[in-house]
C-alpha cells in the first residue's frame, strides 16, 4: 500500500471531481433515450403494445442488474478503472445501433449493451468515490455522484426531446450519445486512477462486523441491508414504469414532444439536484426516516398521476416524485456502505444494485402487462401502491439509526 494514501473528500478532490464528471456522462447515455424511445417505437416500427414498447427497458434492466453484481464481485480482482473502461467501450456502439436500427430487435440489442455498460460504469464510479472519501463524507459523496448522473439524465432527456421535436426522432438525438461515450472513454483512459489501495487503508481501522455471506445477507438476512435492497428494487420498479408509461400516457392526452420532454425531464432533474442536499443530510440525519419518507412521497405522487390531465399539476407531481427519489437514492448507497466492511463493500453494493436495477425489468413487465390488459391508469395505481408498501417495510423492518436525529 502506498504510504501517501489519505482518505477524505478534500484530500482526493481532483480524482473525486473527475469521477463526478465521468458519472455525468454515464447518466447522459440513459438520458439520450429517456423521453423519445416510446415515440421512436411507434414512428419507426409501428409498435403500439405497451408490453412491446417496454421490452427495451426490460432488456436494459436485466443486463444492467447482472453487470452491477459482477462489477461488485470483480472490482477487487480486476480493478475499478479496468471495469470502468470496459463499460465505456460497450457504450460506444449503442447510438450507432439506434441510428441504423433495421428492426425493434436492434433497439433491444442496443439496450442490452447499454445496460451492461451502465452496470460497469455507474457501479465502478460509486465504489471508487466511496473508496476515496472514507466514512466521514460518504453520504455527501453519494449525493454528488447521483446528482451528477441524474441531472445529466434530465438535461439530456430534455435536449433529446427538443431535438426530436424540431429535427425528427432520428438520427440527430442520438448524436449526443456518440459524443458522450467517446469523451467518457478518453477521460477514463488518460486520467482516472484505480482506488483499491484506499480500501486497504480503510480496512486497517474498520470495526464493522464481517458478513458471513454477502449476497444472502444483503438480499434477505440482514435487516438493514435487506430493507434497503427491497426499497431499491421498488424505487427502480416505479422508475421503469415512469420511464415507459408516462410518455405514452402524455401522448394519449395529446401533449406534444416539447411538453412531454419537460414533464419527463423534471423528475430526474429534481432527483439529481435534490441529491446535492439529501446526500449530506444522510451523514447527519436518520437514514431510516429519510428512506421511509422518500418512498412514501414517491408512492403518493404516483397514485395521483392518473387523476389529472393538467400540465402544471403533472409537473408538480413529477417534482414531488423527484424529491422523494432524491431522499432515498444516495441514502441507499451510504447505508449499504456503512453496514459493510471495506473489503466486502463492493460486493454488497453490487448485490444491492443487482436487485435495485432488476426493478427496471420487473416494473416494465408489470406495468406493460397491466396497461395492455386493464389500462395505463390501473398500472400506475398498482405501482404506486407497491411503493407505499415498500415505505411500510422500511418503517417496520429496518432498525433505527443509532445516535442520529
Amino acid at each position: 500500500m502506498p504510504p501517501n494514501i489519505s482518505l477524505g473528500l478534500k484530500e482526493n478532490w481532483k480524482q473525486f471531481t473527475l469521477l463526478v464528471i465521468i458519472n455525468a456522462f454515464v447518466g447522459g447515455m440513459v438520458g439520450m433515450e429517456r423521453s423519445i424511445i416510446p415515440q421512436f417505437a411507434g414512428l419507426e416500427f409501428g409498435i403500439s403494445s405497451k408490453t412491446a414498447i417496454l421490452s427495451f427497458i426490460i432488456a436494459f434492466g436485466i443486463s444492467k442488474a447482472i453487470a452491477n453484481y459482477y462489477t461488485g464481485r470483480l472490482a477487487n480482482v480486476y480493478g475499478r478503472k479496468n471495469l470502468l473502461l470496459m463499460g465505456w467501450l460497450l457504450a460506444i456502439p449503442v447510438p450507432f445501433m439506434l441510428i441504423y436500427a433495421q428492426s425493434w430487435n436492434w433497439v433491444i440489442g442496443a439496450n442490452v449493451l447499454l445496460g451492461i455498460s451502465q452496470g460497469l460504469t455507474w457501479s465502478s464510479t460509486v465504489v471508487m468515490k466511496i473508496d476515496l472519501v472514507g466514512e466521514k463524507d460518504r453520504g455527501f459523496a453519494m449525493g454528488l455522484n447521483e446528482f451528477a448522473g441524474y441531472i445529466a439524465v434530465g438535461l439530456v432527456a430534455f435536449f433529446t426531446g427538443y431535438i426530436a421535436e424540431n429535427y425528427g426522432i432520428t438520427p440527430y438525438p442520438f448524436y449526443i450519445g456518440i459524443f458522450i461515450s467517446l469523451i467518457g472513454f478518453l477521460l477514463t483512459l488518460f486520467w482516472v486512477k484505480d482506488t483499491r489501495a484506499f480500501v486497504q487503508k480503510e480496512s486497517v481501522t474498520d470495526q464493522t462486523t464481517k458478513l458471513d455471506h454477502v449476497f444472502l445477507e444483503t438480499t434477505f438476512k440482514n435487516k438493514t441491508l435487506s430493507s434497503v435492497t427491497q426499497a431499491g428494487l421498488v424505487n427502480n420498479l416505479n422508475d421503469g414504469m415512469i420511464w415507459g408509461l408516462l410518455p405514452v400516457m402524455l401522448i394519449t392526452l395529446h401533449f406534444d414532444d416539447k411538453n412531454i420532454g419537460i414533464i419527463t425531464a423534471i423528475y430526474p432533474t429534481v432527483w439529481g439536484l435534490g441529491q446535492l442536499f439529501t446526500g449530506k443530510m444522510s451523514d447527519h440525519f436518520s437514514k431510516k426516516l429519510m428512506l421511509f419518507w422518500g418512498m412514501l412521497m414517491q408512492g403518493l405522487a404516483i397514485l395521483l398521476i392518473p387523476l389529472t390531465n393538467d400540465f402544471y399539476v403533472l409537473a408538480l407531481l413529477s417534482t414531488i416524485l423527484g424529491l422523494g427519489t432524491a431522499l432515498v437514492y444516495p441514502t441507499f448507497l451510504s447505508t449499504i456502505a456503512q453496514a459493510t466492511r471495506p473489503a466486502q463493500r463492493a460486493e454488497s453494493i453490487g448485490t444491492f444494485r443487482l436487485w435495485r436495477d432488476l426493478g427496471y425489468a420487473v416494473g416494465a413487465i408489470l406495468s406493460g402487462v397491466l396497461a395492455d390488459y386493464f389500462g395505463i391508469d390501473y398500472a400506475i395505481y398498482f405501482i404506486g401502491g407497491l411503493t407505499v408498501l415498500s415505505a411500510l417495510v422500511i418503517g417496520f423492518r429496518m432498525p433505527a439509526d443509532k445516535g442520529l436525529i
